[in-house]
């Protein structure tokens, strides 16, 4: 096939699927059936390169990475896949004369319901970085129905209705019905033994559920690989019971097909209840279960044998989620091929490898015992093997220390810990920055660091830099293009070049009008939406994350409540205006960060009634933020709220694509924010805030945050506009919160220590603000320090000390 076609074989192509799919001429199609036909067309495109590559592949016997991972945010893939495929000029002129406008067709493409923050769309990124490296890759995920939720905002309260984006988003799926696998939960196991020394896994009362794969291309960017995204739909194994319907019994007889395919409905489900719990549990080993058996099916396709899995094949788990795949990985080769336990763990362990995603220990995914047992009891079975032998092992490291090794088990206290599981099974465990990686070995897995140093590793995250800058930027793209040539599209590094031109005052200027036009678009989109214009001689200060008290959007608004008090004591008062921009979901049964949500929204509303204030002061909550809302922010902002308390975040990637495009960071020296400053120079961030040993030492001599309360007039008046309100509702259960919390320890997250700090660093930079040329200087050695934050450089240190792999061109 033809993988170039000019505009004219687009046309063509275009035509042929609108009467194939659709019956219609272009003439009579509608905007969503030409959205559809491009998908289709360029879907082809890539199937095709994928069923060349893969030949090339295993012509080559070359090893494949297989990455696990609960979500992929994707976004749109139209753009992104016409883009990198270097056919957006042909498709918007053929387009063109049929009528249709390619940015028009863009909008009708809903975001994939694949994924939810950081850990999805750094999975997406990584993807693209495979295909566009030549890297042989596979990643495994759940096709959720609903995705996580759309948010809807009622009142300032976030309401959660189902994300329904299969009707537009499943054009990019190709249904593989011929590659379905069973997967068992439940019942009990009898063990028998057979006269050839075996011994026969005998499943019985189990449910069985079928995977039906539904596969997504990943295209790169110039070139010859296309990656695969497979996701997996529940169905009900069991036949439709036709007696029960045609007694009129017609809910019963849906009943266990509606039961079964739950499990891929939606990302995330609350799990605040046991239900809940059980249902997370069931669809993380229905991914890994049929993810291992496809992986297994693949290999032996190719090789006919299991005994050069490790050789041929990397499993990288990304994040707990996917752990089970050890235990299962495990299962299949003892079970369906019969290899020794000791055979079995080696393959396992040279194959199997993990990122952890978090350092705060609650975070560290753990299942009640008794539940685990009773959904999966073979593989309950294989853990608690691995957890005695390991125990065997960890008593030789450390004889006589049952207190450590009761913490290193993978069994213990009525638990199964998926984060110890994932470590002893792994031949690598990284984390994702420097300063992350740092406290996972002298924290977090300290002990573990202890037994098997050469295991852990850093590979800090990176970004899908021709995405986000490339694609969501393109004016600031041409510049780049202009100043240091193109060659940055696929060496990131060459970025750094940008940098010769930060006292050329002509360019920053340039940069400085990008800034602005895109600032326009911005105010014009969010107009549109939602019919509210921003201010765009304001100040764009952006914080986008998931809502986290450990994320600290309340910290920025305690800033934000002092600079409001100051405008309603004085009107006139001289200020640069400033419109604080959020997008944040919260987790459904997350009530602290619904309450932070309303709090933002009702601030926003108080200051709408102030007409004065406006001028100078805005809050805008982005509803239901996603990642085609932030192809759109990203390039307007201004200053990167990247504010976590020092130590919690383990990383980050807003805070890289914001950097690549220009925007400057005010933040602790937490995550990937301390390389970044590395990168750009202290000079070039505004770093504020307790250090991550300075927190440590904080909590060890015993935090007091009504100390920080009383000694600081301004945060006392801060706190106390709380109690009073916004927009007529009282926020004194957060300022409970901060001063005496009665569930726990006040302010957990040290908002109130950090205050001074950061209420005295935003004023210092937006004195930056105004001095233009600085600014502008500074916005310029960000985008040029931010090559080393690119998804190629991550996705090469893994390939190259962790999986192993080579390029198949």
């Amino acid at each position: 096939m033809n993988y170039n076609p000019n505009s004219a074989e687009v046309k063509e192509l275009l035509e042929n699927v609108l009467q194939r799919y659709f019956g219609c001429t272009a003439g009579e199609a509608s905007r969503d059936q030409m959205y559809k036909a491009a998908a289709i067309t360029v879907k082809n495109i890539l199937s095709d390169k994928r069923t060349a590559y893969k030949k090339k592949v295993n012509a080559a016997g070359a090893k494949r990475v297989y990455y696990m991972c609960m979500e992929f945010l994707l976004g749109r893939s139209l753009k992104t896949n016409l883009c990198n495929l270097g056919l957006a000029d042909a498709y918007e002129k053929a387009l063109g004369k049929l009528g249709f406008s390619l940015e028009e067709l863009y909008e009708c493409e809903p975001d994939a319901g694949l994924g939810n923050g950081g850990l999805g769309r750094l999975a997406a990124c990584f993807m693209d970085s495979l295909s566009s490296l030549d890297y042989p890759a596979t990643g495994f995920s759940i096709c959720y129905e609903y995705g996580l939720f759309k948010q809807m905002i009622v009142d300032g309260i976030q309401v959660e209705t189902p994300d329904i984006w299969l009707p537009g988003g499943e054009v990019w799926l190709v249904p593989r019905t011929d590659r379905t696998y069973k997967v068992r939960f439940g019942g009990r196991i009898r063990e028998e033994w057979k006269s050839d020394g075996h011994c026969e896994i005998i499943y019985e009362d189990s449910e069985e559920i079928e995977a039906v794969p539904y596969d997504m291309m990943i295209s790169g960017a110039d070139s010859s690989a296309v990656s695969q995204l497979r996701l997996w739909r529940a169905r009900n194994i069991q036949k439709f019971d036709m007696r029960l319907f045609t007694q009129g019994q017609y809910t019963r007889a849906l009943e266990e097909s509606t039961n079964a395919e739950i499990i891929s409905k939606v990302l995330y489900p609350s799990d605040n209840h046991t239900e809940g719990k059980l249902l997370r549990l069931s669809q993380q080993y229905f991914l890994v279960s049929a993810s291992i058996q496809s992986i297994i099916r693949d290999h032996m396709a190719v090789y006919g044998t299991l005994d050069n899995l490790a050789d041929k094949v990397a499993i990288h788990i990304n994040d707990t989620h996917p752990a089970l795949c050890v235990p299962e990985l495990m299962r299949i080769l003892i079970d369906d091929y019969f290899f020794s336990w000791e055979k079995a763990w080696s393959i396992v362990t040279r194959t199997v490898s993990y990122t952890n995603h978090t350092v705060m220990p609650e975070a560290l995914e753990t299942w009640n015992e008794d539940l685990f047992r009773l959904k999966l009891p073979r593989i309950y079975m294989i853990v608690k093997e691995i957890n005695e032998r390991f125990c065997r092992e960890s008593w030789t490291a450390f004889p006589g220390n049952w207190g450590r090794i009761s913490h290193m088990s993978i069994l213990g206290y009525g638990q199964v810990r998926m984060a110890n599981l994932s470590v002893v099974a792994s031949h690598s465990v990284n984390g994702v920055s420097e300063l992350h990686s740092s406290i996972l070995k002298d924290s977090t897995f300290k002990d573990f660091y202890r037994m098997y140093p050469e295991k852990f590793d850093n590979v800090t995250n990176g970004i899908a830099h021709r995405r986000w800058l490339c694609y969501s930027n393109p004016k600031l793209a041409a510049l780049l293009d202009e100043c240091i040539g193109t060659d940055y599209r696929h060496r990131p590094e060459e970025l750094a070049n940008f940098a010769s031109f930060a006292d050329d005052a002509a360019v920053k200027e340039r940069l400085r009008a990008i800034k602005h036009e895109n600032k326009i678009r911005f105010s014009n989109l969010v107009a549109a939406k939602t019919g509210k214009r921003i201010d765009t001689h304001s100040v764009y200060d952006v914080q986008i994350k998931r809502l986290h008290e450990y994320k600290r959007q309340l910290l920025n608004a305690l800033n934000i409540i002092g600079l409001y008090l100051d405008l309603k004591e004085n009107p006139d008062l001289d200020m640069q205006p400033q419109t604080f921009i959020f997008g944040a979901k919260a987790a459904p049964g997350y009530d602290m960060a619904k309450r932070i949500i309303k709090l933002l929204c009702m601030i926003s509303k108080d200051i709408e009634q102030n007409p004065r204030i406006r001028e100078k002061l805005n809050v805008v909550f982005l509803e239901n933020y996603s990642v085609s809302m932030a192809e759109a922010l990203i390039p307007s902002a201004e200053i990167s709220e990247q504010i976590s308390l020092a130590g919690k975040e383990a990383s980050g990637t807003g805070c890289m694509k914001l950097m690549i495009n220009g925007a400057l960071t005010i933040g602790t020296l937490d995550g990937a924010n301390v390389e970044m400053q590395e990168a750009a120079g202290a000079d070039n961030m505004f770093i504020f805030g307790l250090k991550a040993d300075e927190v440590e030492q904080l909590w060890l001599n015993g935090y007091s945050a009504a100390n920080y309360y009383i000694s600081n007039e301004r945060l006392t008046k801060i706190v106390n506009q709380l109690s009073v309100g916004f927009a007529g509702e009282s926020f004194a259960d957060i300022a409970s919160y901060l001063l005496n919390n009665g569930h726990g320890i006040a302010d957990p997250y040290m908002c109130l220590a950090d205050f001074e700090s950061y209420h005295l660093t935003h004023k210092a930079m937006i004195r930056a603000y105004r001095d233009k040329d600085r600014w502008n200087r500074m916005s310029l050695l960000n985008v040029a320090a931010a090559g080393k934050f690119a998804a190629d450089r991550s996705i090469e240190e893994y390939a190259q000390r962790i999986w192993k792999l080579k390029k198949v061109k």
